[in-house]
């Protein structure tokens, strides 16, 4: 094979480049025998194609970020959510262990040098050949949060569809796309703002005047902070570049209609009773799916952060192991609370 011969190259110091239509080589004195010279000649066409295939593919955006390089466990690839930012998932790989490889994938937009891909299938698509030319053959577990479990999904099916081995789709606390369309959205922010408007009735009945001049001074304190906030984002070119990212992200998981997936599906809702219908339809979608409920308490921003990421790493450890089996989840608990876990096939 070419990568064993260029492998033996490097093993003996031996350099070769490619330099226009001719190769190049540099090797300590006595090393490059009559056979290898002969070799290098037959062989001359098949190792200047790859090279430049190599040099073509460093040039690209690299989408892969290693939060955990080593191991020998079968390799995660995770899906950021709406922001693209993969370091939501450090605190989860280090509670995965140093035996358990896991790769962020990171979206064009980011760079400063390339715009955010509009359509969840693009998207995919680019994430799926970062993965295949990073690694062939062998079997990886594909991971979504939030709004990137969208697109983590389709990141499975087009995988299984250019016939590779995925294991697991795991998406953490990911809605389904229904759930960013506009009448969904409206709906969730009205019951937002009640329940903010009832929060608020229920503390200033029970606050004497000099309380309530603190109460609302130390909200308007809060808004003015906020305001602050996002002045300073704006003025930020890694910020402006991420919000554009999470308004092309949101937008095109609005208009993603998902088909079918043939493989294994793990839903990791950040507690019980967390958006059902967002379950449901996910699970309906697959052949086989699972769903780990993390403890109560837990929500979509935290369920990746401390204290709950080892919670989660146990889960997911627990689905990897239910698959490798071919068995069905059971249900048990774990630190902080009930972890459950539910399975159906389809």
């Amino acid at each position: 094979m070419l990568q064993q011969f260029l492998a033996e190259l490097r093993s003996r110091d031996i350099e070769i480049w490619a330099d226009g239509d001719r190769l190049r080589c540099t090797a300590p004195a006595g090393v490059l025998t009559p056979e290898l010279r002969q070799e290098l000649q037959q062989r001359k066409g098949e190792i200047l194609a790859f090279l430049r295939s190599g040099e073509a593919l460093a040039r690209q955006p690299r989408a892969i970020v290693p939060l955990e390089p080593r191991g020998t466990r079968i390799p995660i690839f995770g899906v950021a959510g709406h922001n693209g930012d993969v370091f939501c998932y450090r605190a989860l790989a280090q509670h995965l262990g140093a035996d358990q490889p896991f790769f962020g994938l990171e979206p064009p937009g980011l760079d400063g040098r390339s715009e955010p891909l509009t359509r969840v299938e693009d998207l995919a698509g680019y994430f799926v050949d970062q993965i295949l030319a990073f690694q062939p053959t062998g079997t990886c577990i594909i991971a979504g949060f939030c709004a990137g479990g969208t697109v983590a999904f389709e990141v499975g099916r087009q995988l299984l569809q250019r016939g590779a081995n995925v294991g697991l789709v795991a998406l953490f606390g990911s809605p389904d796309p229904t759930w960013y369309r506009l009448p969904a959205q409206l709906g969730w922010r009205l019951r937002q703002q009640l329940n903010r408007f009832g929060a608020h009735a229920r503390a200033l009945r029970l606050l004497s005047l000099r309380e309530l001049g603190r109460y609302v001074a130390e909200k308007v304190g809060q808004r003015k902070a906020q305001r602050d906030t996002e002045q300073a984002a704006a003025l930020d070119p890694v910020l402006v570049r991420r919000a554009k990212v999470e308004r092309t992200t949101i937008a095109a998981v609005r208009r993603y209609t998902p088909a079918p997936f043939a493989g294994r599906l793990g839903l990791f809702p950040p507690s019980q009773g967390w958006l059902p219908s967002a379950t449901s339809r996910w699970a309906s979608l697959a052949g086989c799916s699972d769903v780990y409920v993390g403890p109560e308490g837990c929500d979509n921003d935290s369920m990746l952060r401390e204290p709950y990421a080892a919670q989660f790493a146990i889960l997911l450890r627990r689905a990897e192991a239910e698959r490798a089996e071919g068995r069905a989840p059971r249900s048990s608990g774990a630190l902080g609370g009930p972890l459950l876990a539910t399975s159906s096939t389809h």
